[in-house]
């Protein structure tokens, strides 16, 4: 049995009619539990994936209820919406908080502060035993549960007790351990970095035991199968889109010359922010350059001793908490957007990018080049955490006003012939219905065991 994929071609999804006589299988709507253990919709790609696949599947028609732990996600009108409140122990601006004796109310309040004191992150373990509880008491309310990954043992356990779950694993987290553990510089760095970690074998543990996977990229789909051992034959590519009507060219809006962006939603090795500022100093030996990030520093950050120590303190700005229309205008001013990220299951920031049609020049790591694509007609492709070649690619798109345009053009088709929200959730439904029509909801306990 070959992998199972939703696709008409490598990268786009088609809906699937599905099988059965019930109204979960035979194409009328379905009861959706949409669960996001961290829905922050300004930092990191889960927010976004819940907030725009829940709105096009309530207007095809479907019934969709987010639960989810704060950060709460923006969502839009049709959605309902349970909070799965926490200790929100990560927020802002009181990360790493001690919470006061009369907020612990459970024993997974105590074991969510025991976990984090010893450097351990909680959320998806206690997220899926509090949405357990919620759920135990509502079986008859939904057709089908879609986990956006928490991957939490309470989610093992739905699976366990007949409900029909389909999780989302947008890459392998293995990958962010394995690049984190390759920038420390100390033994107490890297033994609090395989702390912080301890969840992953959880998830990889519960990733293995679900019915029906969905993922974003074909490279996704590969190193999840090889790094956390869940079979292919149970996996499915859905891509994820952009609001095409938001991220959008605006041609009223004038670029600044030498202005390149990048959206750095994670201060981590992953993404590249490093290589990219020494590539602008690079490019800067050769004409002017200037950098907008989009993106909030961590206050253990190294970033601006190493701004300092590359003398382009003046040359980089970082940009947050700023609303979408205002993320676009950025884009409208730049004249070259840059994804220098390391490894990526997907990359909204590309999409996003592409779809205002900005020329973009981004690396070859992980689904990059799927999503970009091959040919240089969508975008200029580099190696990862190479500097010098990030800072070429760079100065030729800077330098080259018809290049800039013909790529800018063709990254806007790209998106919308691709990577639509519409696409995303046509897929998905496709996967509920496969595993509704199955059986393999109705024997879920004996899945991968």
């Amino acid at each position: 049995m070959g992998v199972t994929t939703l696709d008409t071609d490598p990268i786009t999804p088609r809906p699937d009619s599905g099988s059965g006589s019930t109204g979960s299988t035979d194409g009328g709507p379905l009861r959706i539990a949409f669960l996001c253990y961290r829905g922050n919709p300004r930092c990191g790609g889960q927010g976004v994936y819940t907030r725009y696949l829940t709105r096009e599947l309530v207007a095809m028609g479907h019934q969709v209820e987010v639960f989810a732990g704060p950060p709460y996600p923006d969502l839009e009108a049709g959605v309902a919406f349970t909070p799965v409140p926490n200790l929100d122990l990560y927020r802002d601006p009181d990360p790493f908080r001690v919470p006061r004796p009369n907020e612990f109310h459970s024993l997974i309040d105590l074991a969510e502060f025991g976990l984090m004191c010893t450097a351990g992150f909680p959320e998806p373990l206690t997220f899926s035993w509090r949405v357990r509880r919620i759920l135990r008491a509502r079986r008859t309310e939904f057709d089908i549960v879609h986990d956006n990954q928490c991957l939490g043992r309470g989610i093992g356990k739905l699976v366990d007790e007949g409900w029909p779950v389909v999780a989302t694993v947008h890459h392998p987290i293995t990958v962010d351990r394995v690049l984190d553990l390759a920038h420390a510089t100390t033994l107490r760095r890297r033994m609090s970095i395989r702390r912080w970690y301890g969840f992953l074998g959880m998830q990889m543990e519960v990733a293995r035991r679900m019915p029906s996977v969905l993922t974003v990229s074909h490279s996704s789909l590969r190193d999840i199968s090889a790094q956390m051992g869940v079979d292919p034959d149970r996996m499915a590519v859905v891509p994820v889109g952009v609001d095409h009507d938001i991220f959008r060219p605006l041609p009223g809006v004038s670029r600044v010359p030498g202005r390149i962006m990048t959206t750095a939603s994670a201060d981590v090795p992953m993404k590249g922010l490093v290589p990219l500022l020494e590539a602008v100093a690079k490019a800067r030996t050769e004409r002017h350059v200037e950098l907008v990030i989009i993106g909030r520093l961590r206050p253990e950050s190294k970033i601006p001793r190493l701004i300092d120590s590359l003398g382009i303190g003046g040359a980089v700005r970082f940009v947050s908490g700023i609303s979408d229309d205002e993320v676009v205008k950025l884009y409208a001013e730049a004249e070259v957007a840059v994804v220098p990220s390391l490894y990526e299951g997907f990359s909204l920031p590309a999409v996003e990018a592409m779809s205002c049609g900005v020329p973009l020049v981004a690396t070859t790591g992980g689904a990059i080049p799927e999503v970009v694509g091959e040919d240089g007609v969508t975008g200029l492709l580099v190696p990862p955490g190479d500097p010098a070649a990030l800072a070429s690619g760079i100065v030729q798109a800077l330098d080259d006003a018809g290049l800039r345009a013909r790529l800018g053009a063709a990254g806007r088709d790209r998106v919308m012939s691709k990577f639509t929200w519409r696409a995303s959730a046509e897929g998905s439904i496709a996967a509920y219905r496969r595993l509704l029509g199955t059986g393999v909801a109705r024997d879920a306990a004996k899945v991968a065991r």
